[in-house]
């Protein structure tokens, strides 16, 4: 069961990855339709301003087609077989659900509580998607369908049916039985669904009135569930969601980016439910505390190796926010290590918002600079400083009390191990001096050396039953858990580390993961 969470939980990351760039492209053109910070060439009505608002329409796609996102992504990661077919399947049925759900609701509106007539949006529990009056099921309703769809796609999509009915196979048969399906599912939404909108009202006031001791708790278990991959069911429906405020912060915060910039109030009185969104600080500011003490208390003659693993992987976890090659350095040699980030991290987000620091603040610096600093600088500099003072306190406290515990308790973090070997970087022609030959093709690129390593140490293809992956990890099920090689042959292969559960194994990639599970799965096929 856990193994099937978790991979769902993957599987829900795939469109998240598009959300970063698309808030960049927003709040950058934001700036750039902002008379104030570019003078009055973004005045309304220049062409100027017309490219931009141009540029803008586009860039609000992923979060305009939020749903529609969520129902593709899920099959990537989660269909069996045929993938591509699969989301086909699930955009196809996830449509015709809402056109079942708007004409049940045209009809029996007074049944259902629902005032139909009502402009989709705001209170109305309304919204309009793929052009359809609908109830606003949010990515819930979407997540929900397509995981039918994949339960329904990977039972019946290879059916044998007579010859006769030889058209119906394969997807259509698929779409055949999911129509019938979701005639029961649109009445249970209709009927369900508005009670669940008033709970969730309920629970967006809770939740916003929590307070600091709120945002502590959140930031904690966004943090430390990263391990079992289950984080993704914690921060979701807080960003994405609509756990403290309509469509989920990430969307909520780039409409109203704009007059919280231009407003003169405290951002915790404009915006209180941005304390939900502040475990970004973490990646920011506590990577390179965290850094400084592997560095310090590293063996001096291992240090220049160490510091080459550092380097990238503290840049990628402040830049991009994506950590977990850096936390899976030291997760698995010393889990309360960990326990202690997560402890620093939701600390360090709840004198934050103690403090007034709130806002869209779970990536990296890329995005806090872009979608934060810039525009609300000029009437927010005080929040600013604020969380700068903090978190570079923050850092100083994580490399103290990191590099304290490493030494009192002896801990083996990277470089401090006998063995110099343990830090090398393996490279190209590593890989390719190897005897391992999985597949029957020379090996060309870095991505294949990596997915020959991997498919190897999982005791080969034979031994091989589910691939996924998430955003840094590949997920692997395999027949007999006996035949997997020990952690060290994932780790010449560039892994940061392995996660054991039973027959299910996570590989700790990085963000090259998508590339590598295309070429394990091609090296799957030719051993097959």
């Amino acid at each position: 069961m856990m193994e099937k969470v978790q991979r769902f939980g993957g599987a829900m990351f795939t469109p998240v990855l598009l959300f970063s760039f698309s808030g960049i492209m927003v709040a950058l053109c934001i700036i750039f339709k902002n008379p104030m910070l570019v003078g009055s060439i973004a005045t309304e009505g220049t062409a100027w301003y017309s490219i931009w608002s141009v540029v803008e329409s586009g860039a609000w796609t992923v979060f305009n087609q939020m749903e529609l996102l969520f129902v593709i992504g899920l099959p990537i990661g989660l269909a069996k077989k045929a993938s591509a077919r699969a989301v086909m399947e699930a955009f196809v049925v996830y449509i015709t659900c809402n056109y079942f759900i708007s004409t049940m609701l045209g009809f029996y509106s007074g049944f259902f509580g629902v005032d139909f007539s009502a402009d989709p949006g705001g209170a109305s529990g309304l919204k309009m998607i793929a052009g359809i009056k609908t109830l606003d099921t949010g990515i819930i309703g979407a997540i929900l369908i397509s995981a039918v769809v994949v339960y329904l796609h990977n039972r019946f999509f290879d059916k044998k049916l007579p010859d006769f009915l030889g058209i119906y196979q394969g997807s259509s048969f698929v779409v055949i039985i999911s129509f019938f399906v979701m005639l029961p599912i649109a009445f249970l939404i209709c009927l369900i669904w508005p009670k669940i909108q008033l709970a969730i009202s309920s629970l967006q006031g809770f939740l916003a009135g929590a307070g600091i001791f709120g945002v502590w708790l959140y930031t904690f278990l966004e943090r430390i569930l990263i391990p079992t991959g289950l984080h993704h069911f914690i921060y979701a429906p807080f960003a994405f969601g609509p756990a403290v405020v309509e469509e989920g912060i990430a969307r909520y915060w780039m409409t109203h980016l704009q007059e919280f910039a231009r407003s003169e109030q405290p951002l915790k009185q404009l915006f209180p439910e941005g304390g939900f969104a502040l475990h970004g600080n973490s990646k920011i500011f506590a990577s390179p505390g965290i850094a400084a003490a592997f560095y310090f208390t590293a063996r001096s003659e291992n240090r220049k190796k160490v510091l080459t693993i550092l380097i990238p992987a503290t840049l990628t976890a402040v830049l991009a926010g994506i950590t977990e090659p850096l936390e899976f350095t030291f997760l698995f040699i010393s889990p309360p290590l960990f326990a202690v980030h997560s402890f620093l991290a939701a600390t360090m987000a709840a004198i934050m918002y103690g403090f007034g620091v709130v806002g869209d603040i779970g990536g990296g610096f890329i995005d806090l600079f872009v979608k934060v600093w810039i525009l609300l600088f000029q009437n927010h500099k005080g929040m600013i400083f604020t969380q700068l003072v903090i978190g570079l306190a923050f850092t100083g406290i994580y490399f103290v009390v990191f590099r304290y515990l490493i030494l009192k308790f002896d801990i083996a973090t990277m470089g401090r191990e006998e063995n110099t070997d343990a830090v090398k970087l393996y490279t190209k022609k590593d890989y390719k001096e190897k005897e391992r030959k999985t597949s029957k093709t020379e090996i060309e690129n870095v991505y294949e050396n990596q997915a020959a390593v991997y498919l190897e140490g999982f005791g080969g293809a034979d031994n091989i039953e589910k691939v996924t992956n998430c955003a840094t990890r590949l997920r692997i099920t395999v027949k007999n858990e006996m035949l997997v090689l020990e952690d060290t042959i994932f780790k010449e292969g560039g892994a940061h580390g392995v996660v054991r559960n039973g027959n299910a194994f996570q590989v700790i990639v990085g963000l090259d993961v998508p590339q590598v599970r295309e070429q394990f799965e091609r090296l799957l096929e030719i051993e097959q």
